[in-house]
């Protein structure tokens, strides 16, 4: 999961000739790539003469999450100004409320039994706890697996996904801020939990590194950049030049061919890049100074560059430890908003960026041609010591240049990650826990209201008409896309009591006031009373 090695040139740090060899070279290779991929990939090439002298546009395609983004306050009374009778208007407030209070009871067993477990698998202080507990081997293996699987059954219901080999693949096929090579030390990630885990309780489409460490995403957002990008424009000109010398010597030919590996992971993943959009889906667009048509006219104007974002994204991995003082920490931490192209900020135990290929072979490469010059100068009749003296120093000098110049962008591209992994990190632990189960209940109880309002204002529907119409309400009211989860809207409904079911598989819901008093008074009511002094009874 590593990326071409060259330091951007808009954060104000010098670029060596290296690395801006290295970004042209990683680049370039991208292109042949993408000229020689599938269906998923079009052909840059193709796609020109396609478009005629538009710019190539790169349309990142993914399935709609079945998440309500609306705040349920604001979806609340939106709903409640649909209603014509305005004297049904409060009642529908308090079903609201008392629909939140009931499901978040259902789960709160749950969520204690979570953090109960969390606690003894906390990095900080899990390992005091699990002493104190005084537990066996084989009690202390079932709470990882019990804690486990509820957090991914919290993650699950709160619509996040797991992140699959083909999407990481395509996220990182660009880049964006991040670009010197990063990669996980996978020596110090612990490779049995997960492992045991899944080879337990299968599921589908997992990644590879899936035994060290798990990625979850949730939501697609936008982040855009306008600068002058010199630096980047300029090598990938160069690397334009390079690419149709290769084309034209045959070189191209011999050392690029299409890799059957990539064909299977293009066929089989669930995101693709294309020039042209559909229309059901979740489409959003990489705008790259690589894809744009260059000249010397635009050399020096800005331009804006764009990237979809994760908005949401959350890892879990075990740090590795020694058999005789084993840790048993499982770190959860959660991120927001991370540029697809800079997924390496939420890697865990990320290495620090060495010098690359290209900076090895401009070493030996200024090696062998200093010492040719200096075998050539001593075979002449009147070798001068001191014109071989000046040649050595001069060569030193300039490897040592090269060397210490890479050592201070490395430094400034740490600075770089940890201001990003700051500035990005939403929490960790407990806190993340606290979170995923708080945006667990909003979406059921907002995925409850859509549907229990649907049914009042339709009167009877199937189950195929109420995700329709959720659907259309949301987009009409809200002008958001949302694809609805009405399997699971339905079943709660159901389990609450507020809908019923004919011969004919249509439903429909109770009158509003008896929804009411189904669910019943509830806890937080009982409280709120007694707050504000009246009777409770």
């Amino acid at each position: 999961m590593g990326k071409a090695p060259c330091l951007s040139d808009e954060w104000g740090s010098p670029t060596p000739p290296s690395l801006s060899l290295s970004l042209s070279l990683s680049r370039f290779c991208f292109h042949l790539l993408a000229e020689r991929a599938p269906v998923g990939f079009p052909s840059p090439t193709k796609r020109r003469r396609r478009m005629g002298k538009k710019k190539k546009r790169e349309i990142m395609r993914l399935d709609r999450e079945s998440v309500i983004p609306i705040l349920k306050h604001r979806l609340v009374a939106a709903l409640a100004n649909l209603i014509k009778q305005k004297a049904d208007r409060p009642d529908f407030v308090k079903l609201c409320g008392r629909v939140e209070y009931a499901i978040r009871a259902w789960y709160n067993l749950q969520f204690e039994e979570m953090m109960y477990l969390h606690s003894l698998f906390d990095p900080v202080h899990g390992a005091m706890k699990l002493e104190q507990q005084n537990l066996t081997p084989e009690d202390v293996d079932y709470s990882e697996e019990k804690f486990l699987t509820d957090l991914l059954q919290v993650v699950e219901k709160s619509n996040f996904k797991i992140l699959t080999d083909y999407e990481i693949n395509v996220a990182l096929s660009a880049q964006y801020r991040l670009n010197l090579p990063i990669k996980v030390d996978e020596s110090k990630l612990d490779k049995k939990l997960l492992r045991r885990y899944f080879s337990k309780y299968p599921h589908d489409d997992l990644p590879l590194f899936a035994d060290k460490y798990i990625i979850f995403r949730r939501g697609i957002g936008i982040d855009r950049r306008t600068d002058y990008f010199f630096k980047t424009k300029l090598n990938t000109i160069l690397a334009r030049w390079w690419r149709r010398f290769l084309k034209y010597t045959g070189i191209k030919r011999v050392f690029f061919r299409k890799s059957s590996a990539q064909s299977k992971i293009n066929r089989g993943g669930r995101v693709q890049i294309n020039s042209e959009a559909e229309p059901d889906s979740l489409s959003v667009e990489r705008i790259r100074i690589e894809n744009m048509k260059l000249s010397i006219s635009n050399l020096l104007s800005k331009n804006t560059i764009q990237e979809p974002t994760f908005e949401r994204i959350i890892v879990l991995y075990r740090q590795a430890s020694d058999e005789a003082d084993e840790d048993r920490g499982i770190y959860v931490k959660h991120f927001k908003n991370i540029p697809m192209a800079d997924m390496e900020i939420v890697l865990p135990e990320k290495q620090i960026p060495s010098l690359t290929p290209v900076d090895w072979v401009k070493f030996v490469v200024s090696a062998v041609i200093g010492l040719v010059t200096v075998l050539t100068s001593l075979q002449m009749p009147k070798a001068d010591i001191r014109i071989i003296s000046g040649i050595l120093s001069a060569l030193v000098g300039y490897c040592v240049k090269t060397y210490f110049t890479f050592q201070k962008n490395v430094v400034a591209y740490q600075n770089l990650i940890a201001r990003s992994v700051y500035d990005k990190q939403l929490d960790s632990g407990r806190g993340t826990l606290l979170h995923l189960c708080d945006d667990m209940i909003q979406q059921e109880v907002k995925e409850v209201i859509v549907s229990f309002f649907i049914l009042m204002q339709k009167g009877t529907a199937t189950r195929q008409d109420i995700d329709r119409h959720c659907e259309e309400l949301i987009k009409k009211e809200f002008d958001v896309n949302c694809n609805f989860d009405v399997d699971d809207a339905v079943k709660k409904l159901e389990k609450l009591g507020l809908v019923v079911q004919d011969a004919e598989g249509n439903y429909s819901c109770v009158e509003l006031k008896h929804a009411s008093n189904i669910i019943g008074t509830t806890a937080e009511e009982v409280v709120m009373k007694a707050r504000e002094g009246a009777d409770i009874y």
